[in-house]
């Protein structure tokens, strides 16, 4: 393994099939030990996500940290802010999130959280990569387990990790602040199954539920916020106010307003940022979106006399450029929205609650607040590679974005970059109209078949 460049660790912690090459039990005891060996002493959170590989993963990680020395604390199953804000209130050393977010159900994976309840830097993450035991110490640790019962002697078990995320989210809102609203509520059969109905309803919301029934193969499968129509459809059906979807570990979340259109994260961060702005509440005068957000959003802070400052894509990237810019906004085009005021973390909940605020200050539908951003033509397209070969190497590609790029100029922009969970290769234009974004995606596109092997 290189010693200077993350081989395991991606944009968000580490994923993969469960039982493939990465993600599988005897790694993630290895993983446990290296992180031990990182944070050297004190209690870990634990908490994971519906998928049924969770809680044999959630076993392993623990025996991986009780040998390093570790004391291994297991929340169960807690949507990723909610073990963040834990890690802060019980004062732990690390927190470890294991799940794969909006993948399928076969996925899974691990994160890290550190004593702030942020999520570890490239550093730190190279840094465990690289005390990392080999194999047999997996194979070893696993063995020691199961001599134990349960696992009982590496693993303690709280049943109360929610409690400070339960009653920091009821009070974002006044008192029954949403009495008689009517609100269709996707948790993605994931791991807000049941922080987010039980917010929601303490607030006097009359919900219907989607995917709230997790049998451990169903989180995000045709539900969630990768699979808004069905959201779109009861919302119509039922009058609500508002519809809201998480992913599968919580930290993001799509919305739809009354009419049934679907909000994503920029329309999100657009609504909130000039509702702040309106008020000389954005700190900073600054929003921080990553490279992936729609140029319209600048365009829209801009006239209101606010910034838009870029960040790599990643929600943890946005915390660091938050960080360095002072900035208490910020987040992603795919729903990780960031107010480190409240929370460490991206929370599809709190976003939810904090564009509810809005609603209820202004007294507009969500119809009428997203309507003050005008996105620029974009198009995007993934595709699903078997490798992932440097774009460097990639000479037919590189040519068709240099020549995409000088045809749009100031425009315009290209965007093409390898995902960071997943083995796709992700390709974005905007541009002036539909048809030249259409065109150069199409350009984009036929460049990588060329140069890369596409799955069907």
């Amino acid at each position: 393994m290189s010693q200077t460049q993350r081989h395991y660790f991606g944009t968000d912690g580490i994923r993969g099939p469960f039982g493939g090459p990465v993600i599988n039990e005897n790694f993630a005891a290895r993983l446990g030990h290296a992180a031990a060996r990182f944070a050297r002493r004190g209690h870990v959170l634990i908490g994971r996500d519906t998928r049924e590989s969770g809680w044999l993963l959630q076993q392993a990680i623990a025996a991986g940290l009780s040998a390093g020395g570790m004391e291994p604390v297991t929340l169960g199953i807690v949507p990723t802010p909610a073990l963040a804000m834990a890690v802060v209130a019980e004062r732990a050393t690390l927190g470890v999130m294991i799940t794969a977010s909006h993948n399928p159900a076969p996925d899974n994976g691990i994160k890290f959280f550190n004593n702030n309840g942020l999520k570890l830097s490239d550093a730190q993450e190279l840094e465990i990569e690289n005390a990392l035991p080999d194999e047999t110490a997996g194979r070893a640790t696993l063995a020691r387990l199961a001599d134990r019962e349960d696992g009982a002697e590496v693993l303690w078990a709280r049943t109360d990790g929610l409690r400070p995320y339960l009653n920091k989210m009821t009070a974002i809102l006044p008192a029954r602040a949403l009495e008689g609203w009517p609100v269709v509520l996707d948790t993605a059969n994931g791991a807000t199954c049941i922080t987010s109905p039980r917010v929601l309803a303490a607030l006097g919301a009359k919900l219907t539920a989607l995917g709230g029934e997790p049998n451990g193969r169903n989180i995000n499968a045709g539900v969630g916020s990768e699979h808004p129509r069905q959201l779109a459809a009861r919302v119509l059906e039922t009058g609500a106010r508002l519809g809201i979807a998480h992913d599968g570990d919580g930290d993001r979340c799509i919305l739809c307003d009354e009419c049934g259109g679907i909000l994503d994260g920029d329309e999100i961060l657009a609504l909130l940022a000039l509702h702040a702005l309106s008020r000389g509440q954005l700190a900073a005068g600054t929003l921080v979106a990553t490279m992936q957000s729609n140029l319209g959003l600048d365009a829209a802070i801009r006239a209101a006399g606010g910034r838009v400052v870029r960040s790599d894509i990643g929600d943890r990237y946005v915390a660091e450029k938050m960080r360095e810019t002072g900035a208490t906004l910020g987040g992603e085009s795919s729903g990780h929205i960031i107010f480190p005021d409240i929370s460490s973390a991206g929370d599809g909940l709190l976003a939810s609650l904090k564009v509810i605020e809005v609603m209820l200050a202004t007294g507009r539908p969500l119809s009428e607040l997203r309507r003050v951003l005008e996105k620029f033509p974009q198009a995007a397209k993934n595709l699903r590679v078997r490798e992932k070969i440097p774009l460097a190497r990639l000479p037919r590609l590189a040519a068709a974005i240099a020549a995409l790029e000088k045809q749009l100029g100031s425009d315009g922009r290209v965007l093409v970059r390898y995902s960071g969970t997943e083995t796709k290769l992700r390709l974005l234009v905007e541009g002036p109209t539909d048809a030249s974004v259409r065109s150069g995606i199409d350009a984009l596109e036929a460049a990588a078949r060329l140069e890369l092997e596409v799955a069907p």
